[in-house]
């Protein structure tokens, strides 16, 4: 689009030449060739009416100089007009125009140049240029350079006072002097020969540039001859500055770029049709005027190489030409002729303005001078015809721009989106409040242009730069990849916050539109149509070739896009996998970031569903709605949308081009909703990814019903149960309810098998909640399981102990009343459990087996509760086992060995039982008398046989007791006796000894007297020394016992 508006009259009429012009605050100063001096008040264009004129006629200075005014300037620190005329340079000042300064040394003036900057003086003294907000007093510094007859003059003022002049000599006369910076100026002696003037250094440096190339590669390539064929106006010199370190220098055809080394810094140049006759800037535009007649009516094609052109000859525009060119690019973005016309897209109008003056040709200059570069920019027409020109005189033109964020949405309307980011690069925040919420946009809508063009990794690069919605990324993708975010291609500018451009026929975008839908990268049109229709299309800038133009300089291909244009396609999918993996590149930087965010807002992937909504629930307006900001300002939820969206991408993305992946990341914790994957998994038949993302979203019902229908393929029953059985095991006791409602028809296939999922070493399930649980499916698996806690894992829980015992006890009756033949291997275990566990209630285990007629197991519950006797006779006379009961015994006696205690008991049972009607047990009784007779109580043993016995029948035990050393015992003690009365005796004799200190009592060691000190005593003797020499005195007497 073009950037300026129709160039309007701002002063017409004007009878005197115009020779030059300048802009100064609210003033233009028009400079005639009569010497005359016209100021004008620019008014503002809001307040004009349609018609009037924008510059008002304030004074005129009829004869300030002799002669011609040939250039203004002016010099803000001083307040001075600088006048150049006859060759002479004059200060005048503003207020007054008088007295003028005529500048002495400038004699044979051609030109000058005046270049204003603020400088720093350092805690040194010495100056630096720029003022950065630097510690340092800040020095206003202005340069008046005047090009001379074969030498260069330096004007100076530092903050208003003047400074020494000086000179240096040059090889030529500068004609036009440009400055870069306050260092360097660049000077034109003619149109072919430039050179660099260093202030520093006070010397000029020719310029040499590369020839022409032979084959030109502008817009009029091999036409420039055919166009200035004829034409002997000679050429001009031209230099302006077009950024803060270049400028532009008109060498015949050819606008070249120079740096501050005076070398070309731009990798090709402006190919001119003709040399332009004038040069200005309004940043970042290059205006340019050509002569009529080099300007062609319309774009020009050069042939194809080796073929020759049919179309017929070119025809010129018969007037004078005004060209707009980006300073960026170089490029032509709008071009405007006399009589001026509406500007278009088109580099050549075709409107005629209404308020145009008639005339036909006229002479543009551009006198304003480019160092203002700031809009509006303005310039004089003259007419050719001389009797047009006295009667009608001169124009002043006013030519603007249209606003920036004017110029900025027309070319992202033409989604021009390189041009409009490359003119937001140029402008600062003052100029354009809201230059950074534009640039995010716009750099926006760029990527998703380059996503267009299949630069996959350019297009992500600025995703991830600009923090972008991830659903708006995704989106770009089609059903397989995004799900229900996909959105087609004809509303991905809209999504991205760009305008959709306007389009004159809506039946053919409705006949397009479903072209476009499949346009989508991902979506069921193939992958070489695809790589076709997007190649063919190009970007807009390609196929506008207009308007404002490519404000980026051209470069070399990007990597991914020279590999699909300059190499055999390597097949329907590359770059539908290219895109894939760009996406899963920028997805996989993604995550990460996330979940540390997440991690910090204390929310996990295994519980997103318990503080928000699933994502599937979440509308499409709400997500597209999330927004473009970094993570760090981000709620929660956001953050967990993100999550979820970048994660589920993943996963479809992995699924659809690198399927390998999904194992490792379904087995990670992640934020995949299941609802937009589960399908897909199970239609590719991944079904150990989708138990790996249930897991992972503790989705353990889904998982073991998955399982379990895979089970109905298997054949083998390790093969169907191990796996959930395995995953059983690693549930923890959160999910015991599904343990439980999942373990059933396990433990109805194989309960030896399923009984592995409740001894898992990985976790620890609540013992009494599985032995119920297992109680209610089979008393026998139950009895298994405690089993197992009391052997290998030391259980000691006494209600588990019980809960065993208790099993054992009611599978034992149940066995028994069924008949079942294996109702003694359970018996056994419960006696033994019984006999040997120390842990279990014995109170409230004999209460259940007291009513039973397990005697055995009474028994021994009888006799660890001690009542042996009621123990002995049941092992007597209900089991008739008289070696048990002998056993019994035994291992009592053992543990308490009294001869009146269990043996004399169970002898007394075998002959005075209690039970009616018993056998007689003389026998057994006769029996346990002759083993263990030295273990009974002779006499009581003796009055309990029948009177019956004879002698000979307990012969062995009469024996044994009269063997019984009971003299011997009798003797000991009374000995034992004696000896213990003895030592008591001198024990008393010792105690009731005692010593007598009088005052005149003298210790044996010091003799000194004893008097009231501590005393010690010593044996056997009785002597009495102080208590500090009982020690010397008992070494002394020890000795003496010795020597004797």
């Amino acid at each position: 689009m073009p950037p300026f508006i129709a160039p309007r009259p701002a002063a017409s009429g004007i009878k005197e030449k115009v020779d030059s012009l300048t802009v100064h605050a609210d003033r233009l100063y028009a400079g005639t060739a009569t010497g005359s001096l016209y100021i004008y008040a620019i008014n503002d264009p809001a307040n004009v009416a349609e018609g009037g004129e924008l510059l008002s006629l304030v004074e005129v200075k009829k004869g300030l100089v002799r002669k011609s005014i040939e250039q203004l300037g002016v010099i803000k620190e001083i307040n001075s007009l600088v006048v150049l005329s006859e060759m002479t340079v004059t200060l005048f000042p503003l207020s007054t125009f008088s007295p003028p300064t005529p500048l002495a040394k400038a004699k044979a003036a051609f030109t000058f140049g005046i270049h204003s900057t603020i400088q720093t003086t350092n805690t040194g003294g010495e100056l630096d240029a720029g003022f950065s907000g630097a510690r340092g007093i800040p020095t206003h510094l202005t340069q008046l350079v005047v090009g001379c007859r074969r030498r260069v003059v330096i004007y100076s003022w530092k903050d208003a006072e003047a400074q020494e002049v000086r000179e240096a000599s040059s090889p030529h006369s500068a004609r036009i002097i440009t400055f870069l910076n306050q260092d360097t100026a660049y000077m034109a002696y003619t149109a072919t020969d430039y050179a660099i003037f260093s202030m520093s250094t006070m010397t000029a440096t020719d310029i040499s540039t590369p020839l022409p190339a032979a084959t030109s590669t502008g817009t009029f390539s091999g036409l420039a001859g055919y166009m200035t064929l004829g034409l002997g106006a000679k050429a001009k010199p031209g230099v302006i500055q077009i950024s803060d370190s270049e400028v532009l220098i008109a060498k015949e055809n050819e606008g070249i770029a120079l740096g501050l080394d005076a070398k070309p810094s731009r990798p090709s140049n402006i190919d001119w049709p003709a040399p332009p006759e004038e040069l200005a800037l309004i940043k970042p535009y290059i205006l340019s005027i050509f002569p009529p007649g080099v300007i062609p009516s319309r774009p020009i094609e050069a042939p194809p190489a080796g073929t020759t052109s049919t179309a017929p000859p070119p025809t010129f525009i018969q007037s004078t030409v005004l060209q707009v060119r980006s300073s960026l690019s170089l490029q032509l973005t709008q071009s405007l002729s006399y009589p001026f016309m509406e500007p278009t897209s088109s580099p050549v109008p075709t409107t005629v303005l209404a308020n145009s003056p008639p005339q036909s040709s006229a002479i543009i200059r551009l006198i304003t001078p480019s160092p203002s570069s700031k809009s509006p920019l303005y310039f004089v027409t003259t007419p050719v015809d001389r009797a047009a020109a006295t009667a009608d005189g001169s124009t002043i033109w006013q030519l603007s721009m249209k606003s920036w964020a004017e110029q900025i949405d027309e070319l992202v309307l033409t989604e021009a989106y390189a041009d409009a980011l490359a003119l937001l690069d140029t402008l600062d925040v003052s100029l354009l409040p809201d230059k950074d919420q534009r640039t995010t946009k716009v750099r926006a809508l760029l990527a998703v242009s380059q996503f267009k063009e299949l630069k996959f990794k350019l297009a992500f690069k600025t995703f991830g730069e600009l923090d972008l919605n991830p659903a708006k990324v995704v989106a770009l993708y089609g059903e397989n990849i995004a799900g229900r975010l996909s959105v087609p291609q004809e509303n991905w500018v809209a999504l991205f916050g760009g305008p959709v451009p306007p389009s004159d026929d809506s039946s053919s975008t409705k006949s397009k539109s479903s072209e476009k839908e499949k346009e989508k990268v991902g979506h069921a049109r193939p992958a070489t149509e695809l790589l076709d229709g997007l190649a063919t299309a190009g970007s807009i800038r390609d196929r506008l070739k207009t308007g404002f133009g490519a404000l980026i300089p051209a470069g070399g291909k990007e990597d991914d896009t020279s590999s699909i244009v300059g190499k055999p396609r390597g097949g329907p999918q590359s770059d539908f996998h290219r895109s894939i993996d760009s996406l899963t590149e920028y997805l996989s930087d993604r995550r990460p970031k996330l979940g540390a965010a997440l991690e910090a807002a204390n929310i996990t992937p295994q519980y997103q569903h318990q503080r928000f909504v699933p994502l599937s629930e979440t509308s499409l307006e709400e997500l597209f709605a999330l927004p473009n900001a970094p993570l760090s300002a981000l709620t929660p939820e956001q953050l967990l949308r993100f999550a979820q969206i970048v994660d589920t991408a993943l996963y479809k993305s992995y699924l659809a081009v690198k399927p390998g992946l999904l194992g490792p990341l379904c087995r990670l914790p992640n934020w995949c909703e299941v609802t937009e994957v589960e399908e897909d998994l199970r239609a590719c038949q991944k079904f150990a990814e989708l138990r790996d993302l249930y897991k992972g979203k503790n989705m353990h019902g889904k998982a073991l019903e998955l399982l379990r229908q895979l089970s109905d393929q298997a054949t083998d029953m390790e093969e169907k149960l191990m796996p959930s059985i395995i995953y059983l095991q690693k549930l923890g006791p959160e999910y015991l309810n599904q343990i439980f409602q999942s373990s059933k028809w396990l433990l109805e296939q194989d309960a030896n098998m399923a009984f592995n999922i409740f001894t898992s070493e990985d976790v620890e399930l609540p013992r009494p909640a599985v032995t119920d649980f297992l109680e209610g499916i089979d008393i026998a698996i139950c009895i298994r399981y405690l089993e197992y806690l009391v052997d290998e894992r030391d259980e000691k829980d006494p209600a588990l102990h019980d809960r065993l015992a208790e099993s054992y006890l009611r599978l034992t009756l149940a066995t028994k009343k069924r008949g079942d033949e294996q109702w003694t291997e359970t018996y056994a275990k419960l006696l033994q459990f019984i006999g040997k566990n120390d842990i279990f209630g014995l109170d409230r285990m004999y209460g259940l087996v007291s009513s039973t007629e397990l005697y055995e197991a009474r028994a021994i519950l009888l006799g660890r509760l001690k009542r042996h006797d009621q123990a002995l006779e049941l092992y007597v006379h209900k089991l008739h086992d008289y070696l048990k009961a002998e056993e019994y015994c035994k291992r009592i006696y053992k543990e308490e060995p009294d001869m009146q205690g269990v043996f004399l008991i169970l002898l007394r049972i075998f002959l005075r039982p209690t039970v009616q009607g018993s056998n007689s047990l003389l026998q057994p009784a006769l029996d346990l008398i002759s083993r263990h007779g030295p273990r009974l109580d002779s006499a009581e043993t003796l009055s309990l046989l029948p009177p019956l016995v004879t002698a000979q029948d307990v012969k062995a035990f009469l024996l044994e007791a009269m063997r019984a050393p009971i003299f011997d015992m009798q003797v000991a003690k009374n000995i034992s006796k004696a000896h213990r009365d003895n030592t008591a005796r001198k024990l008393m004799v010792l105690q009731t000894r005692r010593v007598k200190v009088t005052d005149s009592r003298i210790c044996p060691q010091c003799h000194k007297r004893i008097g009231n000190s501590v005393i010690a005593v010593h044996s056997p003797r009785g002597e009495v020394t102080h208590y500090q020499c009982r020690e010397a005195f008992s070494k002394k007497l020890t000795e003496t016992l010795h020597s004797f």
